[in-house]
């Protein structure tokens, strides 16, 4: 590279000076009008590199693309599996191809990408094979929305093609994205979920799981959106906080009471139970009132209407706040004293519903009696299994009211008009006490951010119930983090009782099953199961829909399951929900990995989701979780900590944050790496915020790394480390101390990249290239780097630490940032023939440094070099002779190592005062002017863990320099201000002209 002139100096200066308060200012070379001053610049061994400062706009987009193509990017995931080492299996969690890439998916893969890279570095055989989600509801929508009016026309087969030409497409965009991002993979062999041998893995993991009786079919109450008409799991909610219901408080008539009230009640006609609910359209379908058994229930007398009300002892006072009244206690019993009780329906004449005991019932909001609609509540179902209540549903799959719930309500959408004709029925009968409107947390379909409603309807359900304890079991052995998500897994497990698995749309896998038209009866077994997985693997799952019914299901498998004639069977027109889809990808994916990943990575809503699906299918099918680890991130807001919608205009596109936007100044580019940066930084499971204030910092972060590098890469032009490299026990001790706090940093940024702390290692690099490098060992050796002859033994001690250190933060850089990592691996003028720095492995362990003495010499020396700088705020130390004294203790034989003689100019302890000459004394001098200040200071040596500690004292006189300032090194060392000092008289003796 060419030499780079007097600028870079003045900044190296700047930024060192800036970076210490100036305290460590150091003048090297620096320019000047006169001809006098300027004959020894060109003697001065000033930084060369072609290595950019601060590359920005198309010459950093071009520079990372050039990067990508001649560094192998492409082929470095191909190149590491066909070596010899351990396996190292990230399984990667399908994204949904229903839309553009978006900084949730740039955190997501960028984050696997690093574990990845480190993983690789370390030597492993990575196993990252990319994937993508490719069926379900969303996009069919959307490709159905591009459809316009023909959508209406089409057939199951069109529709089936136009979501698959939508999501390839999709899929495309998204694949470009990460590549583009840098994440290392074979790009031409992913796994995709529409692809036959994927669905042909699925249908075989359905039937073992149907074989071992996990999978049943059955009519119960289920999450349903009216606006997809299909059910939904648990992982397809979201839930909106500012839902607002009309809840209200319903009499229910006691017609016949448990026995122990009967003596208080006198007329039973005045006695009711009292109940609340936020869903009065459910009211129709009651079966019975629920209480808790182990409770305490009080019949209580409304003084305003004189009328007997039922209701939980501990809900009296706020109920009748709320009914704006007062109640007295007639009297109270135990919940298991209502046993037997029974209710009139409050619109519906001649209808009962029983008083019966429930474990969901609480008393920490309403009356304490729980209205049960078995159709329209999962709690409420289970309690109708026991008592075998009627599930009927009396909804239709629009939300529409059916003809069985009565004229009144026919045809009536359940959420407005349903609800309102519901009130209007209860207040007609005079069974209304309160309508009062609340803002709740309430289940929306989160595709299309409407309210859905349970509902009873006849699906397919995995009996989780029956794999959870199992699953808890395993669960607890895997590592989760943080471990704080293990409360949620186990939490959302405990919940689940069944999982419904059934979609009532086409744009998926079907569930292989025929049903039997008159009989209802599902035919599925051994034989349609070969039958059809063959199928599959020769045709995809579009056979469902393409072939005939006797060749789905013929002659020869049916006279097999006992049947007769094929046109008395119909096929199946459900599919399997997506999380399905996705939640077997071990089967398929990790085949040859035991089925089992070293890590799954994802965001924390797939903790109710793909975690679950995966691990539910995989307990059930091989009795092991198909994860070792978890690793768990948050999700991303924008810079005030909102979340980022299109309709908000807030949201920050990653393709806008590499290559910049319409108007630069405003989105600038600022490439992959600062995208990689500040992924890196995000902390798992909190929220990770993003904009241009962040990313702003995220780039000046990087830049300050940069130019970190940039400085050694500049003081290495002319070193070679085969034969230019100095031995440990030949350093000089700062030069040792910092092979030391070389070798401390590349152990705990290990440990950070091993317990997948990327933003402990982003901390790790800022503080030991800014503290460490920077403000300390730049600072003190540039006088050596510049001025002292090319290949004197000094010079050459820092160049084998500026080797060695440019060496182990390019490569503890390199997961986070390869673009910039690979950039100064091509630059270091001693690197050999590897492509990439990838290919070079991990940072190479040293005990260099294990010497005893040099930290204690060094940070004792640093000690008194405090004391003496900050009597000088902002003042050049060079203009300074300092006089340190320290009486015979282990300190001053420590500091005897920095310098053998007394007074020095170029000892390594005048090295690291940064003054122009040190003396050390172990008296005060006697011919000191009396009012000399003397600076007093301690220092305590600890050696051998502790076994020898010593309290040494010091002081410190500081004195103006008593030589002139010499005109190559500026230390005021030299006899005349125009005859260089001795040091720099031999360093450029018959080497140049001057």
């Amino acid at each position: 590279g060419g030499r780079c002139g007097p600028s870079l100096a003045g900044k190296l200066r700047a930024a060192a000076a800036a970076a210490t308060g100036g305290r460590y200012r150091l003048s090297v070379a620096s320019g000047s009008s006169s001809q006098e001053k300027n004959k020894f610049r060109e003697t001065v061994l000033l930084p060369r590199t072609d290595f950019p400062m601060r590359p920005s706009g198309r010459e950093l987009l071009e520079k990372e693309l050039q990067i990508q193509r001649e560094c192998g990017f492409s082929e470095l995931y191909s190149w590491q599996r066909n070596r010899k080492g351990k396996n190292f299996c990230l399984h990667d969690g399908p994204p949904y191809a229903n839309g553009d890439p978006h900084v949730g998916h740039a955190l997501n893969k960028v984050l696997k990408d690093i574990a990845n890279r480190f993983q690789m570095m370390r030597g492993s055989r990575v196993h990252f094979v990319p994937g993508w989600d490719c069926h379900g509801l969303p996009i069919e929508l959307k490709a159905l929305a591009e459809c316009g009016e023909e959508a209406k026309t089409l057939s199951p087969i069109e529709i089936r093609q136009k979501a698959k030409e939508f999501a390839q497409r999709t899929i495309e965009r998204q694949r470009a994205a990460f590549i583009r991002w840098g994440v290392m993979a074979d790009w031409d062999k992913c796994y995709y979920t529409y692809d036959k041998p994927y669905e042909a893995k699925q249908l075989k993991v359905f039937h073992k799981m149907f074989d071992k009786g996990y999978i049943y079919r059955d009519y119960k109450p289920v999450f349903w959106s009216p606006s997809t008409r299909t059910a939904l799991a648990e992982a397809e909610l979201e839930y909106n906080q500012q839902h607002i219901s009309r809840s209200v408080y319903v009499k229910f008539p006691l017609i016949k009471p448990p026995s122990i009230l009967s003596a208080a009640t006198g007329d039973v006609s005045s006695v009711h139970a009292l109940i609340w609910t936020t869903q009065p359209w459910t009211i129709p379908a009651n079966q019975a009132v629920s209480y808790m058994p182990n409770a305490q229930y009080s019949l209580v007398k409304c003084l305003n209407t004189e009328e007997l009300y039922l209701l939980g002892t501990e809900c009296i006072d706020s109920v009748a706040t709320i009914l704006s009244t007062q109640f007295e206690i007639v009297q109270t019993v135990r919940g298991s004293d209502l046993e037997n009780g029974v209710c009139s329906h409050p619109t519906i004449p001649g209808r009962e519903s029983q008083l019966l005991p429930a474990n969901h019932v609480t008393m920490a909001k309403g009356t304490g009696l729980v209205h049960t609609a078995p159709a329209h509540g999962m709690e409420d179902y289970g309690v109708a299994s026991h008592h075998k209540l009627s599930v009927d549903a009396l909804v239709d799959e629009d939300g529409f009211f059916t003809e069985a719930a009565g004229f009144e309500l026919q045809n009536k959408y359940v959420l407005n008009e349903g609800n309102e004709t519901v009130i209007h029925m209860l207040h007609g009968a005079n069974m209304l006490l309160k309508e009062v409107e609340i803002k709740h947390s309430y289940p929306y379909d989160w595709r299309t951010k409407k309210p859905v409603i349970i509902r009873s309807s006849k699906q397919w359900f995995i009996d989780t119930a029956s794999i959870k304890d199992r699953a808890q079991e395993l669960l607890k052995k895997v590592q989760l983090i943080p471990q704080s998500a293990m409360g949620s897994m186990l939490a959302t497990l405990d919940r689940r009782t069944y999982w419904c698995i059934s979609r009532q749309r086409c744009w998926g896998v079907p569930i292989p099953v025929f049903y039997h038209k008159e009989t209802g009866e599902p035919l599925i077994n051994k034989y349609t199961k070969e039958h059809l997985i063959k199928l599959v693997e020769e045709h995809g799952t579009d056979c469902w829909w393409t072939l005939p019914l006797d060749q789905l299901l013929t002659k020869e498998i049916l006279e097999k399951s006992g049947g007769s004639d094929v046109s008395n069977y119909v096929k199946g027109e459900d599919i399997l929900d997506i999380w399905f889809d996705s939640g077997i990808s071990w089967s398929y994916v990790l085949e040859d990995e035991n089925n089992v990943a070293d890590v799954y990575l994802e965001g924390k809503d797939q903790l109710g989701g793909w975690f679950q699906s995966s691990m539910l299918t995989s307990v059930a099918v091989t009795k092991q979780i198909p994860y070792r680890k978890l690793i768990i991130h948050g999700f991303t807001l924008n810079e005030t900590g909102e979340k980022m919608s299109k309709s908000m205009g807030n949201v920050v596109d990653p393709d806008v944050i590499i290559n910049g936007g319409l108007d630069p100044n405003q989105d600038p580019p600022y490439g992959a790496d600062v995208l990689r940066w500040w992924a890196a930084e995000s902390n798992v499971f909190t929220e990770v915020m993003i904009g241009q204030n962040i990313l702003q910092a995220a780039r000046d972060d990087v830049f300050k790394l940069r130019n970190t590098l940039r400085f050694m890469l500049g003081n290495l032009f002319n070193f070679d480390p085969e034969t230019d490299a100095v031995p440990g026990e030949q350093m000089l001790m700062v030069d040792q101390y910092m092979l030391h706090l070389l070798q401390d940093y590349s152990t705990k940024v290990t440990e950070a990249y091993t317990e997948y702390d990327f933003g402990k290692v982003n901390r790790l690099v800022l503080a030991f290239i800014n503290r460490e490098l920077s403000n300390f060992y730049f600072s003190i050796i540039k006088d050596r780097l510049y001025c002292e002859d090319e290949k004197h033994p000094k010079r050459l001690s820092c160049q084998t630490v500026l080797d060695e250190a440019l060496d182990v933060i390019t490569r503890s850089v390199a997961p986070i940032l390869p673009h910039l990592a690979e950039e100064v691996f091509q630059h270091q003028s001693n690197k050999n023939e590897p492509l990439s720095v990838f290919r070079t492995g991990w940072i190479k362990a040293s005990s260099v440094w294990k010497k005893p003495g040099v930290v204690e010499a060094i940070e004792g020396a640093c000690a008194i070099r405090d004391s003496f700088l900050s009597s000088i705020p902002g003042k050049n130390s060079t203009e300074y002779d300092v006089t340190i004294i320290i009486e015979p203790t282990l300190l001053l034989e420590l500091m005897e190592q920095l310098q053998g003689e007394q007074k020095s100019s170029t000892s390594q302890l005048n090295e690291l005062m940064m003054a122009s000459h040190t003396t050390l004394l172990t008296s005060v001098p006697r011919d000191l002017p009396t009012d000399t200040n003397f600076i007093d200071g301690k220092f305590v040596i600890n050696l051998e863990g502790g076994d020898i500690i010593e309290e040494s004292s010091y002081k410190v006189i500081i004195q103006s320099a008593t030589k002139e300032r010499c005109p190559r090194c500026k230390k005021y060392t030299s006899e005349s201000a125009l005859t260089p000092c001795p040091r720099c008289l031999e360093a450029i003796a018959g080497k140049w002209s001057i």
